[in-house]
């Protein structure tokens, strides 16, 4: 899966550090992609959760999305998290959220300043979101969500109940599946999100987004939503290839969003 977009991988003069550990344990690993000649050593920090259905999947096979967000003058972060069926929820979200606290603590060395986006495709915007809008993750991580600056999801699946087996296994069971939504935690005080999503997209109904965008609103939250006509599930994120398949505009809708709300 994304073969082709990794191969700008091949070209890029920026610093790429694999395999940093924010944890002891299988898959608790990350890549930090540095901007080439960065003009300063305080640059926006975007951490990218991969998408996979929560059962696989790896940053490796995204490696583009590090070297696009590095291109674009951030410190891109790129974590693995521990799958099903090793692990079920909310463990892969634990990991994630040690993720965030690694970062937190030690981005500086890597010329990243405390101005953290989040951001994910697919299982990976999910996991992404619940660390923004439940701060009980990061804060039993020891991070702090206080300091985060935004969210960036594409496709996500916010809001759903889970009708596959294997999500039934994954997120059951059934009295827990509220704590897997979202919308479920938001209160207001979340930072900024951006929700990206293509009209047809056959993996990820639209009512996620549309949930989590009324429920942001509703409470008073910022929320910007970017909805395409074309690219289906996967082309939000392979946007950010070389290839950009479907022509959608998401690089440069992410650095608007970005530079907005990282002053």
């Amino acid at each position: 899966m994304f073969a082709t977009a990794n191969t700008a991988t091949l070209t890029f003069d920026g610093d790429i550090i694999e395999n940093l550990r924010y944890g002891n344990l299988n898959r608790q690993q990350l890549d930090v992609f540095i901007p080439e000649n960065p003009k300063n050593k305080n640059m926006p920090v975007v951490v990218f959760f991969h998408g996979g259905r929560w059962s696989f999947g790896s940053k490796s096979q995204y490696q583009f999305v590090g070297t696009r967000l590095a291109s674009m003058g951030y410190v891109a972060v790129l974590p693995n998290t521990r799958l099903y069926p090793q692990v079920k929820f909310p463990t892969f979200v634990e990991d994630a959220a040690a993720a965030v606290a690694w970062v937190q603590r030690n981005i500086t060395d890597y010329g990243g300043s405390e101005k953290l986006f989040i951001s994910g495709h697919s299982s990976g915007a999910h996991i992404g979101a619940l660390l923004v809008a439940d701060e009980s993750y990061l804060t039993n991580a020891g991070a702090d969500a206080d300091k985060l600056s935004g969210f960036i999801g594409m496709a996500g699946p916010y809001d759903f109940t889970p009708k596959a087996d294997d999500l039934k296994d994954i997120f059951g069971p059934p009295e827990q599946f509220r704590e897997m939504a979202v919308t479920h935690f938001i209160d207001g005080s979340e930072p900024p999100f951006a929700l990206m999503y293509s009209e047809d997209d056959e993996t990820v109904h639209r009512q996620n987004l549309e949930r989590l965008a009324t429920r942001i609103r509703a409470k008073g939250g910022k929320v910007h939503t970017f909805i395409y006509e074309t690219g289906g599930h996967t082309g939000t994120v392979a946007a950010l290839s070389w290839a950009n398949p479907d022509n959608l505009p998401v690089t440069h809708d992410m650095q608007q969003f970005i530079q907005k709300y990282s002053r």
